[in-house]
């Protein structure tokens, strides 16, 4: 039971986060907004609507959004809601995360280079550059709450609530910060990329989808939402294990923590140039290594 709880709370951040992000952007910039369930809506209506394929395209490229769909739903499966327990588990099953979700990257990118456009390459080639860019933040996030926690296993890591410990605190609030900032590069949102940006020498991550209609859209679209959904909730967990340890406290900290600071970013701060994106992500990297440096002074009980 508890199994099925956490996935289903696992699809409800999913579906959740965006209509808040779009209301958060409303709000302040003064407009009515669109409904808070409209991009379900929109997915709906794309489900219905068959695919067009080009004539340029094999069957790499037809099934690149079922693998990145298929691959971003296993990811979330490895991710535990607070006190509820994930339904798939393992030893190391961290370093699996990752590469799970590698390889949805790998697969958009592969579909993309399928359709031979240059304009869709160029597309690829960042978002290859950018996926490999933050992987040492990613690796380096793992290895503080492997290191900290003791183990290598989400349900391990987040499995109680710790006793106050001031040391505890500090490293998990770290963790949270750098998970919500590794979320606005995993989702294309701003600072480094827009998803609403139709123009043509600044898009990333949607210049891969262009090509793709109908159902394939739908899927890439639903497999982005699950995707900042895993991130939230482990920033979300790390929040909860130094104060309310329970699903019912985390599923709207996760909700609300990367919503509200991906909708306050994109309302007051302009998309980075391109330049400037490469400093942005390598930043992260080495924020995350020095997380990692802090947790290791603070775990051996060393003043800094």
């Amino acid at each position: 039971m508890a199994v099925l709880l956490n996935t289903i709370l696992m699809i409800v951040v999913a579906l959740t986060i965006t209509g808040v992000i779009n209301r958060t952007r409303a709000l302040l910039s003064g407009r009515k907004g669109i409904p808070f369930l409209q991009h379900i809506r929109d997915v709906k209506v794309l489900w219905r609507k068959g695919s067009v394929y080009s004539t340029t395209t094999t069957t790499l490229f037809k099934i690149a959004p079922a693998i990145y769909l298929g691959v971003s739903i296993v990811a979330m499966l490895f991710i535990p809601v607070a006190n509820l327990y994930p339904l798939i588990s393992f030893e190391g099953d961290v370093i699996c995360f990752a590469y799970t979700l590698a390889l949805a990257r790998l697969a958009i990118i592969l579909a993309a280079m399928d359709t031979g456009s240059s304009f869709e390459g160029m597309g690829a080639a960042r978002e290859a550059l950018y996926g490999a860019l933050i992987e040492p933040a990613l690796m380096m996030g793992f290895a503080t709450l492997a290191m900290f926690c003791g183990y290598t296993s989400f349900a391990d890591i987040f499995e109680f609530e710790q006793a106050f410990d001031l040391h505890h605190t500090i490293v998990m609030l770290l963790i949270a910060y750098l998970f919500i900032q590794v979320a606005f590069i995993e989702a294309g949102r701003v600072p480094v990329d827009d998803p609403r940006t139709h123009l043509e020498l600044t898009m990333i991550h949607e210049v891969m989808c262009l090509d793709y209609s109908g159902i394939d859209l739908a899927m890439i679209k639903i497999a982005g939402w699950l995707k900042t959904a895993c991130f939230a909730m482990i920033a979300a967990n790390a929040i909860a294990t130094t104060c309310c340890f329970y699903w019912w406290f985390a599923t709207p900290v996760a909700i609300l923590l990367t919503a509200l600071a991906i909708g306050i970013v994109e309302s007051t701060q302009a998309r980075n140039k391109l330049v400037r994106n490469i400093t942005f992500v390598v930043t992260i990297s080495a924020m995350a290594t020095l997380i990692f440096f802090i947790g290791y002074l603070l775990h051996l009980n060393i003043d800094i």
